[in-house]
């Protein structure tokens, strides 16, 4: 019950947070961060311990599915040379800087410091994404950041298995790992996708409109990790490929019902995840701080606090390093016909700046079991990297975008615009066939919309008879999907979109037409 009760102060503490971050225009994590220490400081609250693979389904799982439904399978290729260089390069030099710290200076076995590496290696684009979408900065880089996110949550977890596995069992090289791992990526791919089919084709039609629509959605999404886990795949890479098969063929399936519980029920629990996890970092942080005393305590702050060092100045050093040479081989990039992103200095330092970490960082160190090597400093330097540059940066990234002044990016709203005008023309083509004094009312209306619809300041006019509006709604969704797919819109333009669709379609639903069923 104290446990209980405990975690109720701390979801009360995060919504008034949250009201505060928005006030002060300071991205929430930073906030949790710090009520997670204040709150883990409290003598009497007691101590909670999680099983490490639970650890890792619970907290991993909804945020990768979080992060892959919104992301665009083409953007991915189309920034495919920055994303590498963020993906696999930031990464990789981040985990074999801190690596060779832990074992050069804190004494740590091999394969204990490449896991303290790829702890604290991947960034989480949360903070960041939430800072940048206020001051409106290039929709490229924001994608970018956005992509980094989810892929390098997928490397750097394929390495802590592998460093965990390898100082599980000393005597075993890591490079015996290594065949698995071939075997693992595409094996877990292939999972997830296969649970993604399933979950489209079986689970919609006798779910739909249903609350066990979105139960069967989570039974789904562990469903695949575990699956994944128990063939031997990697869970991380299933989780993946089950959420950006979602994003991309489940909406043309699922009801508008269904999507509208299915945002509002996956942001909640991911919110709350990521209370909780910030909330059992900073128990595991006291209990570790009152494990240790005198020298042995300084050491691993110092320890901390220089591994805090280098998560930023590796990231930094090698964003800045990476813009510069793009810069300058711009002209020959674009002679071979690559159309790749170079980024300018600002931007160069606007992302270097961006690597906050987060919820992975910490399940991850939630996850790492009992008696592994080190492990009271390898939690308490992930504690002080999350903290630090949630902290640091964190409260710091709205000034730089300011003192950087860098141009907003409009592209979005003109995106939007452009398509809400398509759409108003085939709902108005739609119309047409029909023959009505109340079709001549919402035609009038339609018409009135799309005027509306070429100021991106102003919301899509509400229309009424709801048999019409739903003709023409079908007919808008046509034609948005069409611009999806040609490529005239991008992904966060389409459910931008799709978003108004089904709130308009909801609307036009009789209100004796009750969809949503108990079971």
């Amino acid at each position: 019950m104290d446990i209980f009760e405990n975690v109720l102060v701390m979801l009360i503490a995060a919504c008034l947070l949250l009201q505060l971050s928005r006030r002060l225009a300071l991205p929430y994590p930073s906030m949790l961060a710090l009520a997670g220490v204040c709150l883990g400081a409290m003598p009497w609250v007691p101590h909670i311990s999680l099983d490490p693979h639970l650890a890792l389904a619970l907290f991993i799982a909804p945020a990768l599915l979080d992060s892959a439904f919104d992301i665009s399978p083409r953007e991915l290729r189309r920034n495919w040379m920055p994303l590498i260089s963020l993906v696999l390069v930031a990464v990789l030099l981040t985990t074999a800087a801190v690596a060779w710290a832990g074992w050069a200076l804190a004494g740590l076995p091999l394969a204990a410091a490449i896991t303290l590496g790829a702890i604290v290696a991947p960034p989480d684009a949360v903070a960041a994404a939430a800072v940048m979408q206020q001051f409106r900065i290039p929709r490229r880089t924001l994608s970018i950041i956005n992509g980094e996110s989810l892929l390098n949550d997928a490397v750097a977890l394929l390495v802590f298995g592998v460093a965990v596995s390898a100082a599980g069992a000393a005597h075993v090289p890591m490079t015996s790992s290594l065949p698995m791992l071939l075997v693992a990526v595409p094996g877990g791919a292939l999972v997830g996708f296969a649970f993604a089919k399933l979950n489209i084709h079986f689970g919609s039609p006798p779910f739909a409109g249903t609350r066990s629509a979105i139960i069967f959605q989570f039974v789904m999404t562990f469903g695949a990790w575990i699956v994944a886990e128990r063939l031997h795949l990697s869970p991380i890479i299933s989780v993946v490929a089950f959420g950006m098969t979602l994003g991309q063929y489940a909406p043309k399936r699922h009801a508008p019902r269904d999507r509208v519980h299915s945002y509002a029920v996956w942001g909640a629990v991911v919110f709350t995840l990521n209370v909780l996890a910030f909330f059992l970092m900073g128990l595991q942080a006291r209990s570790i701080l009152e494990r240790l005393s005198g020298p042995q305590l300084v050491h691993a702050l110092q320890f901390a606090g220089l591994v805090l060092v280098l998560v930023i100045a590796v990231r930094v050093a090698w964003v800045m390093l990476y813009g510069a040479a793009m810069r300058t081989y711009k002209v020959r990039l674009i002679a071979q016909g690559h159309n790749v992103p170079v980024p300018s200095k600002r931007i160069a330092l606007l992302v270097g700046w961006s690597g906050m970490r987060g919820l992975v960082t910490m399940a991850t160190a939630f996850a790492l079991p009992a008696d592994f090597p080190g492990r009271d400093l390898i939690v308490l330097s992930a504690f002080a990297v999350v903290l630090g540059t949630l902290v640091i940066q964190g409260f710091t990234i709205g000034p730089l975008i300011r003192a950087l002044k860098i141009e907003p990016d409009a592209s979005l709203d003109k995106e939007v615009s452009l398509a809400r005008t398509a759409m108003m023309d085939a709902a108005l083509s739609a119309l047409e066939a029909e023959e009505s004094h109340e079709a001549d009312a919402v035609r009038d209306e339609y018409r009135a919309a799309r005027v509306l619809a070429q100021d991106e300041r102003q919301p899509q006019a509400k229309t009424a008879h709801d048999r019409l509006r739903a003709v023409a709604i079908r007919a808008q969704r046509q034609a948005l999907e069409a611009l999806r797919h040609s490529g005239q819109i991008e992904d966060d333009a389409y459910h931008q979109l799709e978003e108004e669709m089904d709130w308009a379609e909801l609307n036009a639903i009789p209100a004796n037409d009750v969809r949503l069923q108990s079971v």
